[in-house]
């Protein structure tokens, strides 16, 4: 683990509070393992363990590594974390009841469930009822991570948007494998807790950002980060004037354990940090600021064919559900999170 990824472990570690306690002495199953959100999870939980609980934890870590890429391939050697490769859609029975499932299995990057749209929308639907199956037995609470593409492209009068709005998506668009399995997957865990009372919960996370992302992850910022590495013009797809919000990884480990451990069973809640909503041009303008030393350009470009088509035009989350109801509250300035990334990025896509 390099220092900056270790100094954001400690950080979530050492600021969740009451949470941490939580899982002293619990087996966590975590699905989507080896991916970027999974990885901390993992290191995370370790971390309590070393510093924190009175009883350790354990980590049963699953993942089939078809999107795990160079950062994910090595499995974690900790004692307390059993891996398994195994894919989800097929299911899954552990050896012991788990406590909490972290369902983060998925294929999130618009490259990747272009290329594979039937195990990005299995992986969301059948992954996601094996483990509902499993949790109606165990008794597990359980956070479905949805995404906040579920919105599609909302309207003016709807940013930024609550949990209550109903989402502007076409069943039929270039980016329907995702948003229409993430939106069944809502769906399917709000059927099981009011048939079953399965203890699940939704996230809709918006922009997580930080060290550890994978440099063919394909998204704005390690895209971004990797033409910075290399010295190259940053590729601004469309007009430039795209807005989203971007929220740190510390801040969105924390709110989506706060989630987990304190959320209401069959709600969804927004995690992400609704400022600065930014352009893809402002986006740009906040990196040169944020590495001067690097000498950034951009140019604006077409969308590429392997980019699905329909990009919303804004994306800002409100938040005030997971403020009042589980204390979440980002902390993490655009530009302290940028530098911290890059930072990283500069050392590691080499």
């Amino acid at each position: 683990m390099t220092a900056l990824l270790e100094s954001d472990v400690t950080e979530i570690a050492s600021t969740l509070g009451p949470i941490a306690k939580e899982f002293s002495g619990k087996r966590i199953l975590i699905t989507g393992a080896r991916g970027f959100l999974g990885r901390y999870f993992t290191d995370v939980l370790m971390a309590l363990n070393a510093n924190v609980l009175d009883k350790p934890c354990e980590v049963v870590a699953l993942d089939n590594l078809i999107t795990a890429g160079v950062l994910g391939a090595e499995p974690p050697r900790e004692r307390s974390v059993a891996f398994v490769n195994h894919d989800i859609i097929k299911p899954f029975y552990p050896e012991r009841p788990v406590d909490y499932v972290l369902h983060l299995a998925g294929i999130a990057s618009p490259y990747y469930y272009r290329k594979w749209p039937l195990e990005t929308l299995e992986v969301a639907t059948i992954g996601l009822k094996n483990v509902l199956e499993l949790t109606k037995t165990s008794g597990a609470r359980l956070l479905f991570f949805s995404s906040s593409e579920i919105y599609g492209d909302p309207d003016a009068a709807h940013v930024p948007t609550k949990e209550s709005y109903h989402g502007n998506v076409s069943c039929l668009g270039a980016r329907a494998c995702y948003d229409e399995s993430k939106r069944l997957g809502e769906t399917l865990v709000r059927i099981y807790q009011t048939q079953y009372v399965v203890k699940g919960m939704i996230v809709r996370p918006f922009n997580v950002y930080g060290p550890g992302m994978q440099k063919l992850d394909y998204r704005v910022l390690p895209n971004f980060a990797s033409r910075i590495v290399a010295g190259e013009p940053l590729n601004v797809y469309g007009n430039g004037t795209q807005t989203r919000t971007f929220c740190y990884i510390t801040d969105a480990i924390r709110g989506f354990l706060q989630v987990l451990v304190g959320g209401q069973p069959g709600e969804p809640y927004n995690i992400g940090n609704p400022d600065p909503e930014v352009s893809m041009i402002d986006l740009v303008k906040t990196i040169q600021r944020c590495v001067p030393e690097a000498q950034v350009t951009y140019r604006i470009i077409e969308h590429p064919d392997t980019y699905p088509a329909d990009e919303p035009q804004r994306r800002c989350p409100d938040i005030t559900k997971a403020r009042l109801q589980v204390g979440y509250e980002p902390t993490v300035p655009l530009d302290v999170g940028l530098r911290r990334f890059l930072d990283w990025a500069r050392a590691a896509y080499v």
